[in-house]
């Protein structure tokens, strides 16, 4: 007879935000893709880009993204 075991397991997940959406536009950051166009290389975090970048869709600020959820 064999027998299941079953086994727990904690895990804390850790959310990790990669694309962030304007509220204004719906135009949608990737931070893997990055902003080329505006000097934002693959990979650079939402955080890391600068106060006065804009959204190159209808140009508002940063402040007015949001992070986008799955």
């Amino acid at each position: 007879m064999q027998r299941h075991v079953s086994e727990e397991k904690t895990m804390s997940e850790t959310v990790q935000v990669t694309q962030w959406l304007c509220k204004v536009c719906n135009w949608v950051y990737d931070e893997a893709i990055g902003d080329p166009d505006s000097g934002l290389a693959p990979g650079t975090a939402f955080a890391d880009i600068p106060d006065d970048w804009y959204c190159p869709e209808c140009g508002v600020t940063k402040a007015d993204f949001e992070p986008l959820a799955f």
